[in-house]
């Protein structure tokens, strides 16, 4: 345990021997079974967002993995705990390394139902994609009624469509890749549109189309769909793949009652963090979690990451951290 290795950011990423002494501060030391790979972590390996500011550091916003050394009363060795959120991988050294030493308050328990390997299939990406249906449950958005999924061979977003025809909406995804069809289909999705009909500029207010939506890419896309939405409907906002900015009107949210909510996963609670996490337990089938993953490793993450912010990525990518 005293050497081990990891991804470390310098001027390029490398994979280097480090030892435990290395490791930031924090009440509980974890052996890392399973990373994953999100467009943030893309964002942060390729150096193409300002997402890491202070080197030498290890990214990787998830991991899960099992307790090895803690001085919380709250976890003891041997436990499986998952890490998502909090600013790890950002701020604070991550997943892609063969140990983490953490805060214990960042942790929750792998609920029971669920593997190491599965929690981080679902990862960040399929926890935002339970809180962007719970926000649409909650403004009141019914089942059966019509959703649109933007980015919908993501990682959030084959989850929301997932999630979505699970619970009994009825799914339009949003794709540019005519070769996903069939995926998304497996996923539970009914129709399919044309991401390029989204992209480009529309009219500040277009035909009623949807009762909800699950945004993951942003600017103009966000735009058109709010334009789309019918009255009283609820957008949640939760990506920006296509850009930060939001070149819109106010025209849907005061004509038509139109809701925009924006979901963040990093500083949700732990009360709601462990409800999640155990209704994605209850829900997801571990068949469904193994049609939709790739599995890479430590080295392998330099070249995926280039590939994920250049949209070439359907579904999961994990990293099985001790291979």
């Amino acid at each position: 345990m005293s050497h081990f290795q990891a991804l470390v950011l310098n001027k390029d990423p490398e994979i280097k021997e480090l030892s435990v002494d290395e490791l930031p501060e924090g009440e509980v030391l974890v052996k890392v079974h399973y990373s994953n790979l999100n467009y943030k972590d893309g964002l942060a390996v390729t150096g193409k967002g300002k997402i890491v500011r202070e080197f030498p550091f290890v990214p990787g916003i998830d991991f899960a993995g099992v307790v090895e050394e803690s001085s919380s009363p709250d976890y003891k060795p041997g436990d499986e705990v998952i890490l998502t959120g909090w600013g790890v991988g950002e701020r604070y050294w991550g997943g892609y390394a063969q140990y983490a030493r953490v805060k214990a308050d960042w942790l929750v328990p792998l609920p029971d139902g669920l593997t190491l390997k599965e929690a981080m299939i679902i990862g960040t990406a399929g926890f935002t994609a339970a809180l962007s249906v719970v926000a649409l449950e909650e403004q009141g958005v019914k089942t059966g009624e019509e959703v649109l999924v933007t980015g919908a061979t993501g990682g959030v977003g084959s989850f929301a469509v997932y999630l979505l025809a699970k619970q009994g909406y009825h799914v339009t995804a949003s794709t540019g890749k005519e070769s996903s069809h069939d995926y998304l289909r497996k996923l539970g999705a009914s129709n399919m549109i044309d991401r390029a009909l989204l992209s480009e500029k529309g009219k500040p207010l277009d035909a009623q189309k949807w009762a909800g939506a699950i945004d993951t890419v942003g600017s103009q896309t966000l735009a058109n769909v709010l334009s789309q939405m019918k009255y009283d409907g609820t957008v949640t906002a939760c990506g920006l793949a296509g850009g930060n900015d939001l070149p819109s009107t106010v025209f849907p949210f005061i004509l038509r009652g139109v809701k925009l909510v924006g979901i963040d996963s990093v500083m949700v609670s732990y009360e709601k963090r462990v409800k999640a996490w155990k209704q994605l337990a209850e829900t997801v089938d571990a068949t469904v979690l193994e049609s939709v993953v790739t599995e890479i490793t430590l080295k392998d993450v330099p070249e995926y990451a280039e590939r994920i912010t250049n949209g070439e990525i359907q579904g999961r990518t994990i990293v099985n951290v001790q291979a």
